[in-house]
């Protein structure tokens, strides 16, 4: 394997990227000057370097300072509703709609319809400890309308029965504002509002 077939089977690995786009990209590198090169390797070690990942949301933050996010660090925020989302590109397309004001947490991936070690793929320990320690009123699944997501939705829903009997909280899904099929970090703001708004 040439490091051309390397480099893209890096690029094949991002989300939504295909053999093809992932072979455009490579092209494309190589048809750029060594500035160009140099300069995409230092912003990527850099990005390593200030991004950290919240201890409380585990979202992907610049760290300027401590381990929590400057959404779970507002005292401002709406402490009695948690929202559990995908990944970190949900959180912000629903920060953008501007129509929740509430804690996030990611749950850093979808559950698979065929998988025996769910656990290990999705943080539903952590998500549990957080809803133990903070008590939200009601917790919002925030998931995309495709098979996996209304699969994690279940999965998620039947993870958290008992703790909901316990501590007493409520928990939802996002309402038909969404189309099915529709990822949640492609919906317009519109979308998103009729979505938390008919939330059941």
């Amino acid at each position: 394997m040439d490091i051309i077939d390397k480099l893209s089977e890096i690029f094949k690995e991002f989300p939504g990227i295909g053999e093809r786009q992932a072979r455009r990209f490579v092209y494309y590198l190589m048809s750029r000057g060594d500035v160009y090169a140099e300069n995409l390797t230092r912003l990527i070690a850099e990005l390593k370097k200030e991004v950290a990942q919240c201890r409380e949301c585990y979202r992907f933050f610049i760290s300027k300072k401590g381990q929590v996010c400057e959404i779970c660090a507002d005292p401002n925020i709406e402490g009695k509703t948690l929202m559990v989302v995908e990944k970190d590109s949900d959180l912000e397309s629903v920060r953008k709609s501007g129509t929740y004001h509430g804690k996030y947490f990611i749950l850093g991936g979808t559950v698979p319809i065929v998988e025996k070690n769910t656990k290990q793929q999705v943080r539903i320990e952590a998500l549990k400890k957080k809803i133990q320690k903070e008590k939200p009123k009601e917790v919002i699944l925030a998931f995309s309308l495709n098979p996996h997501g209304e699969h994690t939705d279940q999965y998620v829903r039947s993870e958290l029965k008992e703790a909901s009997a316990k501590i007493s909280f409520k928990i939802s899904s996002l309402g038909r504002g969404l189309s099915t099929g529709t990822e949640l970090e492609y919906s317009d703001n519109e979308t998103l509002r009729n979505a938390l708004k008919n939330r059941q």
